[in-house]
């Protein structure tokens, strides 16, 4: 997704792929194959390319590290991704920065669980992502699987305590190498099985005070780390009006997917003209309200039938925005989204609700 900003601002990009023909390959001619946990393929994609960044945050430190050394401009840097990466280190940098987080610690026994508290949340410290290597424990017996999962891989365990939250928020900022700073308004988020399912923007009903707190957090935070790029923070609001931070992503993110249709500049852009150290661009909303749905592959996932869904979709609302991302079809998996953008939420969150059920196949039967 950021190679159509890429194009329209002239910037070439050249990409190392982990497979021939997923999504980003398909729009960018300069890609190459390989493993981006090998530090060969690593040097040999990002010779002379005058900036590196990712779409993930998967990349060895250690290599990045070595990168660096090489003379590559990498962006975010290893200094910074870390906390992206290492749920562990982020939490310790976090409280040296006095920002409000769930009680945590690192626990290495089901002992050191139970003297935590249940019930709790365990995490491993890397590579989880839309809720793999999340285990809810509500006595020992649920201990052991995340332990188990952890064991010989070298991986820390995080037990955080159970928040009792509202909603689910999140604030994005973009910040450059000469510390400009553009902060897009604080958007709520809707999770099912640990995957993204909805993002309203702005988040409804946020009050000034904590949507300005949430804000300044992700603010101090990128300049604290010294984040190049986009910075996506994960929040919770408390049942009793507090923010929390959940997790950090330093990339373009899923609840910044709306900004694609619904603000002046996208996080895609923003994210390029971030790490090339160029004048950011407006992060202001371009409508009251914007809705993105995730569109996620149906128990029938198949090509066509995903395809399918754009005669009656965009017939139906010509001002729908669809963003598919050409990748194999999984039940469950992300397959693409929609954007809807307009002056009553209402309107807005049945059009992309729709949409996307459409897209899914939960309405396919359905008549119009």
């Amino acid at each position: 997704m950021m190679a159509e900003p890429a194009a329209a601002l002239g910037i070439p990009l050249r990409l190392l792929a982990e497979a021939q023909g997923v999504s980003a390959a398909q729009v960018i001619p300069d890609h190459a194959v390989g493993d981006y946990r090998s530090l060969d393929a690593l040097r040999s994609v990002t010779n002379g390319c005058p900036v590196v960044t990712f779409d993930h945050e998967h990349v060895p430190t250690e290599h990045l590290h070595a990168l660096e050394a090489d003379g590559v401009a990498v962006r975010p840097g290893p200094e910074a991704l870390v906390h992206a990466q290492d749920k562990g280190v982020m939490r310790a940098r976090l409280a040296e920065l006095g920002v409000p987080c769930p009680r945590n610690a690192i626990v290495t026994s089901t002992a050191d669980v139970e003297a935590f508290g249940f019930p709790c949340v365990l995490k491993t410290t890397r590579g989880g992502y839309d809720g793999k290597g999340v285990w809810f424990a509500r006595s020992a017996a649920d201990c052991d699987e995340a332990f188990a999962a952890a064991a010989g891989t070298g991986v820390r365990i995080l037990a955080e305590e159970l928040v009792d939250f509202r909603r689910e928020l999140s604030a994005l900022v973009a910040r450059s190498p000469s510390g400009q700073a553009a902060s897009y308004p604080v958007v709520a988020s809707t999770q099912k099985d640990g995957i993204c399912h909805e993002v309203i923007a702005p988040a409804p009903d946020l009050a000034p005070e904590l949507a300005g707190q949430a804000q300044e957090i992700a603010l101090r935070v990128a300049g604290a780390l010294d984040v190049t790029g986009v910075l996506a923070v994960e929040l919770f609001e408390t049942t009793d009006g507090r923010i929390l931070v959940n997790e950090l992503a330093m990339r373009p993110h899923n609840t910044g997917h709306w900004t694609q249709d619904g603000a002046v500049t996208s996080q895609f852009e923003n994210h390029l003209r971030a790490v090339l150290d160029l004048p950011l661009g407006s992060p202001a909303p371009r409508a009251r309200w914007t809705v993105m749905v995730n569109i996620l592959g149906g128990p029938d996932a198949t090509v066509g039938r995903l395809y399918d869904g754009y005669p009656h979709a965009l017939a139906r609302d010509p001002h729908l925005r669809v963003h598919l991302y050409g990748k194999e079809l999984r039940p469950g998996r992300k397959v693409g989204h929609v954007n809807v953008y307009g002056d009553d939420l209402d309107d807005c969150l049945e059009r992309a609700r729709h949409a996307a059920a459409w897209f899914r196949g939960d309405l396919g039967n359905e008549s119009e």
